[in-house]
């Protein structure tokens, strides 16, 4: 039995970017999306990758830091929610207390923040816990009680399981900064943020 896994959703589009992936920027000398299996990879949790049919390019990205468990969607265009059916059934099968759910595209997260709320869930494992950044604001990652993988395995659609969470006592943690909400979408957004120091 694992305590806590972590699912890295990746079979969207990044339809924004104008024909580039965001998911293979490179941040700290890695592809996005591998930088993010690596930083999961690193908290000694079980790690899910879901991409979309002959994803070449992000099976590519995820060959460079080994081989995280990962699944092909047949349904990955209708959303997020495939994703988080996948991972929910997933973690149910590992008889996993909590799913944690780490968006690919944060380019800031770092192991120690998804560490810190390992360790926060555990403290009361039945409630879902939810990240914000330094000023509040609702972000990601998110851990939902496997008392919820019922739920997430009848969600549909693109809204994620904000349906889910809407009925429910959720913890917040505050992560430093805007490392739960940073999702850079455009390439301008990108440029923007290499310019500015980080640390």
């Amino acid at each position: 039995m694992d305590d806590i896994v972590i699912l890295i959703p990746a079979a969207g589009d990044a339809t924004r970017m104008r024909g580039r992936d965001k998911l293979l920027e490179p941040v700290d000398g890695l592809p996005l999306l591998a930088r993010q299996v690596r930083v999961a990879e690193a908290t000694g949790c079980p790690v899910l990758v879901t991409l979309r049919l002959r994803d070449t390019a992000r099976h590519a990205a995820l060959a460079t830091v080994g081989a995280p468990e990962r699944i092909e969607l047949t349904d990955a265009d209708e959303g997020i929610a495939a994703s988080l059916r996948a991972g929910a059934a997933w973690a149910g099968k590992r008889g996993a207390m909590g799913l944690m759910v780490f968006l690919a595209d944060l380019p800031e997260l770092e192991t120690a923040d998804l560490l810190h709320m390992r360790a926060r869930f555990r403290h009361d494992p039945a409630k879902p816990l939810r990240a914000t950044d330094s000023n509040g604001q609702a972000g990601h990652p998110v851990i939902f009680p496997a008392r919820l993988f019922g739920a997430m395995a009848q969600l549909s659609g693109d809204r994620g399981a904000r349906a889910i969470l809407a009925d429910e006592d959720v913890v917040w943690l505050s992560l430093p900064g805007r490392r739960a909400t940073l999702d850079l979408d455009t390439p301008e957004a990108w440029a923007e943020w290499r310019q500015r120091p980080r640390g």
